[in-house]
């Protein structure tokens, strides 16, 4: 895959165990393959996002998993099943990945692309007309 990786990304991943970096680069692999165009950057201080006119998601590792936080507004079909909190966030949902566990990609990959979709059609508040 082709993209441009910031470095303050690889250090936030390359700190984490090695369990949760395989987990980090697998969701980062998906979001840049979702669309050429995905920017990585660093908001919050520390947190990993990734954006195309506007947020897509961010990773946050935890003690025992790994959050990728969805920025969809809720409205994303989620037909596998994946997204495990935040079923009634208004703007975020997260699914959680532990160690051993597989990423969906398929699924996950369709939500980016959705996520991207909307933001291209003015972002989920004025898809949601919010």
């Amino acid at each position: 895959m082709s993209y441009t990786a910031d470095s303050r990304v690889d250090l936030y991943i390359d700190a984490l165990p090695d369990w949760q970096q395989a987990i980090c680069h697998e969701v980062r692999e998906l979001v840049h393959a979702a669309d050429p165009e995905v920017v990585e950057t660093i908001k919050r201080t520390v947190q990993p996002y990734f954006v195309l006119q506007g947020n897509i998601c961010a990773l946050l590792a935890a003690k025992d998993h790994v959050n990728v936080f969805l920025y969809d507004g809720a409205i994303v079909p989620d037909p596998e099943g994946i997204i495990t909190a935040g079923h009634d966030n208004k703007t975020a949902r997260t699914v959680s990945y532990r160690q051993g566990e597989k990423i969906n990609k398929r699924a996950l990959t369709a939500m980016f692309k959705q996520i991207i979709a909307n933001n291209r059609a003015g972002g989920w508040r004025k898809i949601k007309g919010s």
